[in-house]
């Protein structure tokens, strides 16, 4: 199977490497010192257990150089998607699949979900409807990516928890190409169970993202702090209350408690968030596909975000005095 993995970050790297290790023709889409690193020494992801594999891949620095791929991973983050959306092209034939990767709220959320916001483009997530115009969404696969890692060099990953990717169809139905994807991740060593309910599976994952990972940039505190101290513990389960209501709004029922998501939450350790990540590097912040989204939402849906409001408006102000906006 030629797979394409557009963007060489954990994610990424994790997911093309342990490909790679299982057999597939996997080619890196990457850029500056990422790029640079895959094409002169593989990229080299330290697994859970400590044991490391190097993948020697193709890698190219635009998506024309690579050609025609019978799977494509979308592994940038959210507000990367729309600037290299229109040369996704170049990776697809007829028959082409594309894999989303981001996390929050997707660009094609309304894509084949009915009712009164069918085909209704969100502008925190796709300003001008500009993304769902540049990718066919016949050619998309939604997945919930569970693992955290971290790119701890160019071309270097390290492998924190987890490698659990959820993967659905947009419509839901069990098809062959969802097998066959599944059924590779799988051989390879991942863990990658298909669902029928893959907008169920994306609230899950964000009803906590939404909140930790802008408390965590405010407040510099990992998971495990944010989750111990009481205070922001307590801010956490308000805005959460406030997510659940939205998603309910939607058609969203959680098979988790709230403080069993929480406890999630905390159970991954001393972890830094993604955005606080990003933040201590310098780079924009994966705002609005987590947090931004749930509160256009709200509004979509008539149901109040106080709370959320709040972190939001902060989040965005840390962003703008920290240059990042």
């Amino acid at each position: 199977m030629k797979v394409a993995v557009v963007g060489a970050g954990a994610i990424g790297g994790y997911v093309g490497a342990s490909l790679s290790q299982g057999g597939e023709d996997v080619t890196f889409i990457a850029r500056g010192a990422n790029l640079a690193a895959i094409q002169s020494a593989g990229m080299r992801v330290t697994l859970e257990e400590g044991r490391e594999i190097v993948a020697r891949c193709a890698a190219f620095g635009a998506c024309a150089e690579a050609g025609v791929q019978d799977v494509v991973f979308l592994t940038v983050k959210a507000h990367q998607v729309a600037a290299l959306a229109p040369d996704l092209r170049h990776l697809c034939g007829d028959d082409t699949t594309i894999v989303t990767m981001q996390n929050g709220i997707p660009w094609w959320y309304f894509h084949g979900h009915g009712g009164a916001l069918e085909n209704t483009s969100l502008e925190s997530v796709d300003p001008g409807g500009a993304t769902g115009a540049s990718i066919d969404a016949r050619r998309l696969i939604g997945s919930v990516v569970y693992p955290a890692a971290s790119l701890v060099a160019p071309g270097v990953v390290k492998v924190i928890e987890g490698r659990r990717f959820t993967l659905g169809e947009l419509d839901g139905s069990q098809s062959p190409r969802l097998e066959r994807i599944t059924g590779r991740m799988t051989a390879a060593g991942l863990k990658a169970p298909a669902t029928n309910d893959i907008r169920g599976e994306i609230w899950l994952k964000l009803w906590g993202n939404a909140v930790f990972n802008p408390i965590s940039a405010l407040t510099r505190a990992t998971l495990e702090g944010i989750a111990r101290f009481a205070p922001t513990r307590e801010l956490a389960g308000n805005c959460m209350r406030e997510i659940e209501a939205v998603a309910n709004a939607l058609g969203i029922t959680f098979r988790v408690t709230m403080e069993r998501r929480i406890a999630g939450a905390e159970s991954v350790g001393a972890h830094k968030t993604s955005m606080l990540q990003d933040l201590e590097a310098g780079k924009p912040l994966e705002i609005e596909a987590l947090t931004g989204a749930v509160v256009e939402l709200g509004r979509l849906t008539g149901k109040p975000t106080p709370h959320l409001d709040a972190i939001y408006a902060a989040v965005k102000l840390l962003a703008q005095t920290s240059g990042l906006a």
